[in-house]
This record gives structure tokens, C-alpha cells and sequence, in this order.
């Protein structure tokens, strides 16, 4: 038996939720062809199986936060608050409901998984790269605006000596003498 949900239908059903990416108990019922009261009494007969790192229940403002996104002000009339299960719970759920539609629809979710952790990966291999990229040319950078500013402080420097020169040398081409020093005349 091969059921198959297009990747990109699971993939729309990850979210991130507390920095984990989850997925929804009716999103994953949907998914199983059970309702999802079906797969919460299972996880409930079995929720040793599931530690807060594979499963938890949203509180109500990540549950309102999700209805927001949707734009709908019901989703679907629960009267609780939804499971999130990480990758692991998603995977403990196969043995839990034990079917063969449940084996085939998780190999599909692990794939998905799978393949956000490989895009992940490559945004952090890129990312490192840019890093690598500004602090090799900042530093660069850096040499050739050192550089600019000590041409920049050396020219303020000579054009000071130059102005003062060609101002000594006018007030001797005027008669004026500069002052060196006072001495009184008695």
C-alpha cells in the first residue's frame, strides 16, 4: 500500500512553534485518515511515549496566534487545545496507531523533515560563508580606511606647515617682523 500527500501539503503543515518545528494533531489525523479524538486517546493511552521534547499542547495564546494566521475566527469548533508534535512524537505516532497508512504517511514526513534540515543546513553554510566574506573585507576594509585617514591626517599637517610658512614668508615680503620675544627697552 503506498498513500502519498504531496510534500509540499505536509510541508504547508510545519510550523514553528516554542523554536521547534511541529505539527498539528488534526493536521497529522487528517494526514493518518483517523479523527483526530482518535489519535489523541491513543497518544493519551500512550503518553509515556511522548516526553515535551516529541509532544506538547499549545497554551491559548500560541492556539489564538495560530487562528490568527488562518484568519478564521473558529477553527473547526475544538473544544481543546491541539497537540504539537515534533519530529520525534511525529514519528513515535506510527507505532502508536500502528497502520500501515500511518507507516507510509510518516516515511513521507520524515523526507519532509529531512529536507528542511538539509535547506537549513545550506542557509547556515551560506550564512557562515557571508560572515567569513565581511570579516575578511572589513578587515581590508579597515587597512585601506586607516591608511585614507593617515594620508588625510598627514596632508592636514602639511598644508598647516605650508599656510604657516607662506605667512611667515608674506609678512617679511610686507616689512612685518614677526614676534619672537619681548624685551623692554630702558
Amino acid at each position: 500500500m503506498n498513500i502519498t500527500a504531496p510534500l509540499e501539503v505536509i510541508q504547508s503543515k510545519i510550523f514553528l512553534i516554542r523554536g521547534k518545528k511541529v505539527m498539528l494533531d488534526n493536521d497529522l489525523a487528517e494526514l493518518y485518515g483517523v479523527e483526530t479524538k482518535q489519535l489523541k486517546r491513543a497518544v493519551k493511552r500512550n503518553i509515556e511515549r511522548f516526553p515535551e521534547d516529541f509532544m506538547f499542547e499549545l497554551n491559548i495564546n500560541e492556539y489564538q496566534n495560530l487562528r490568527y494566521q488562518f484568519g478564521t475566527s473558529s477553527w473547526g469548533g475544538k473544544r481543546y487545545l491541539p497537540y504539537a508534535f515534533t519530529e520525534h512524537g511525529v514519528l513515535m505516532l506510527s507505532s502508536v496507531l500502528n497502520s500501515p497508512r500511518a507507516v507510509q504517511v510518516n516515511i513521507q514526513i520524515m523526507r519532509v523533515f529531512n529536507k528542511l534540515r538539509e535547506l537549513l543546513m545550506n542557509y547556515k553554510d551560506l550564512n557562515d560563508k557571508i560572515a567569513a566574506m565581511e570579516c575578511k573585507y572589513d578587515n581590508q576594509f579597515k587597512s585601506v580606511f586607516d591608511a585614507i585617514k593617515l594620508l588625510i591626517e598627514n596632508d592636514i599637517q602639511l598644508n598647516r606647515r605650508l599656510s604657516y610658512d607662506d605667512e611667515k614668508q608674506q609678512n617679511k615680503q610686507f616689512g612685518f617682523i614677526p614676534k619672537t620675544s619681548h624685551k623692554s627697552h630702558n
